[in-house]
């Protein structure tokens, strides 16, 4: 397929999304601006104190990550394929008195872009499904980091990306190991209110979890440990509990929700 293509149907979904996100409740924009992290609790201890760190954020969407590390006293740096969520990124990063800086590329092409090197590369929840494969992302992660240097994903579980959504109840319909794109259409956008449907027309891919792995040893880094969750900090899923920690689960606990991997340069 014309992978070109898949990507520009992406970036015109994703900067429809832009101002849906940024209203709603989901993104809770009035908080955050007031000074609430949107960072959750696999990223935070897996990372810890970031202060005076240099950061990449990958697929950083409007930034909203990308400044509550900046918060913390990183130096950051975020990237995202939407040049509307790159825009509001650096509205909010002026308005907010913020000095992360953001740069609108693909995030395959992130090294022909940012030519710093990084004592964290850091991404999250719902990014590696928009590439293709994995081993050029691995490739750019480690030409980003500095020796030594720490890079950490957090990210729904592949299993549940086996599933079509796009109806109810979910059906079991794609493969663990599919090679082949998955393109979807359909109304609407997980943070959307009830009030507008935009069309959201995606191609993504599923990636097991021996190539995130295989492809950053390729890549020369080391794996510091893989963690599987039963507990989602987003309530993306249908179905899903709010249990007393906040995280959201299964009531059967059927797989593992979210991943996280941490592996060092």
């Amino acid at each position: 397929m014309d992978l070109q293509e898949a990507f520009e149907t992406n970036k015109e979904t994703w900067n429809k999304k832009v101002a849906i996100h940024a209203a709603s409740d989901f993104y809770a924009m009035a908080d955050f601006k007031a000074g609430t992290s949107t960072l959750n609790k696999y990223e935070l201890e897996a990372l810890g104190d970031v202060s005076g760190k240099s950061l990449l954020h990958l697929q950083c969407h409007f930034g909203q990550d990308t400044m509550s590390w900046a918060r913390m006293g990183a130096k950051c740096t975020g990237v995202d394929l939407s040049d509307e969520a790159v825009k509001l990124a650096s509205q909010l990063n002026t308005e907010l008195d913020l000095d992360a800086q953001f740069v609108c590329c693909n995030v395959l092409d992130t090294s022909q872009c940012v030519s710093e090197k990084f004592d964290i590369v850091f991404t999250s929840y719902g990014t590696i499904g928009w590439l293709p494969d994995l081993r050029p992302w691995a490739k750019m992660i480690s030409e980003r980091l500095k020796s030594g240097g720490v890079f950490y994903i957090a990210e729904f579980h592949p299993i549940a990306w086996m599933y079509d959504y796009t109806v109810s109840p979910p059906v079991m319909k794609y493969g663990y190991h599919q090679k082949e794109v998955i393109y979807e259409e359909y109304e609407g956008t997980y943070a959307e209110e009830d009030t507008t449907k935009i069309l959201s027309k995606e191609y993504a891919w599923n990636h097991p979890l021996s190539e995130v792995i295989n492809s950053l040893i390729e890549a020369g880094l080391t794996i510091e440990y893989l963690n599987e969750h039963d507990g989602s900090p987003y309530d993306v899923f249908p179905n899903l509990e709010k249990q007393q920690n906040g995280m959201y689960e299964m009531s059967e606990k059927l797989y593992p929700l979210v991943f996280e991997l941490k592996a060092r340069k």
